[in-house]
């Protein structure tokens, strides 16, 4: 396989995999970062699942693992354990096949004057992460489903500076009657700014409380500020509440055809969030690899 930088820059869709929590769930195991140690067999059929799929890019099962987040979880002790073998299950499944693209997300707290923790804290805790990562294997960082630009630019920084890998960021908006807006009011035009300053590789959008033709709606948004490469990964259509639990109703093709709209916007990754499936990563791929 040609390298990772490369395939940024041959013109090609890359398609990343799907839902990893929700399908952990749907497999009956528990869904987050412990399941690596505790079900991998269900992680690492979920891995070959999408791989089968047609995804192009696989995402280690770590999106909340950095050592603050799992210091509330009280499962610190469980740090380095838990990313190493979720990039061990990642990249067997991968083979020759797949990058294995390091997953990262947010602390789960807040930076001061909101909460207690300084810039130089989530620096740290993010750049610990991402080499933790790197040294195990990965191909390439991606931080995701971030509602606070801010830490999202410092979480960049760090993974970048830390690793020299390409680094995708991306943000988590909702519809707002001012546009579309992160949980913490942030703008897609302050979030382009910011990250594109904190050396990301690649500009996107994930998750939020939108469908994938208002995903599409953010990444015009996005291109018309920046040549950048930009990614999409809708969840399958909006979250609903049904008896208590969060639900995600649309179909493989119509999904598809929400993320087909992403690529003309102008997305050159795509995939999926919240809710989907490898049916839904297959729709996708069946649709652009022909």
């Amino acid at each position: 396989m040609i390298s990772f930088y490369e395939a940024l820059t041959n013109g090609k869709i890359l398609i990343f995999d799907g839902a990893t929590g929700t399908q952990i769930a749907a497999h009956g195991g528990e869904p987050g970062p412990m399941a690596n140690l505790l079900c991998p067999e269900i992680v690492s059929q979920i891995h070959a699942a999408y791989r089968d799929a047609g995804a192009d890019i696989l995402l280690t099962n770590t999106l909340t693992a950095n050592r603050i987040y799992l210091r509330h979880a009280g499962k610190e002790d469980e740090f380095e354990e838990i990313n190493r073998k979720g990039v061990e299950l990642c990249r067997n499944a991968a083979g020759d096949n797949c990058y294995v693209c390091g997953d990262m997300g947010s602390t789960g707290q807040f930076l001061e004057p909101l909460g207690d923790y300084t810039e130089e804290q989530f620096f740290e805790n993010a750049a610990e992460q991402a080499k933790l990562l790197m040294d195990a294997g990965v191909d390439c960082i991606i931080i995701e489903t971030m509602t606070d630009v801010r830490e999202a630019a410092i979480s960049t920084s760090a993974a970048k500076q830390t690793t020299g890998l390409p680094v995708i960021t991306c943000i988590s908006f909702d519809p707002t009657p001012n546009g579309f807006r992160t949980m913490m009011g942030d703008t897609i035009e302050k979030a382009v700014t910011e990250l594109a300053k904190a050396g990301a590789d690649v500009i996107g959008t994930n998750c939020g409380t939108v469908d994938p033709i208002e995903a599409s709606k953010i990444i015009q948004q996005m291109r018309d500020l920046t040549e950048l490469p930009l990614a999409a990964e809708p969840n399958a259509g909006k979250p609903e509440l049904v008896g208590g639990r969060v639900i995600f109703k649309l179909e493989p093709d119509d999904f598809a055809q929400g993320v087909l709209r992403c690529v003309e916007a102008g997305a050159r990754l795509v995939g999926g969030c919240c809710g989907t499936t490898p049916d839904h990563i297959r729709a996708i791929a069946s649709r652009l690899k022909t």
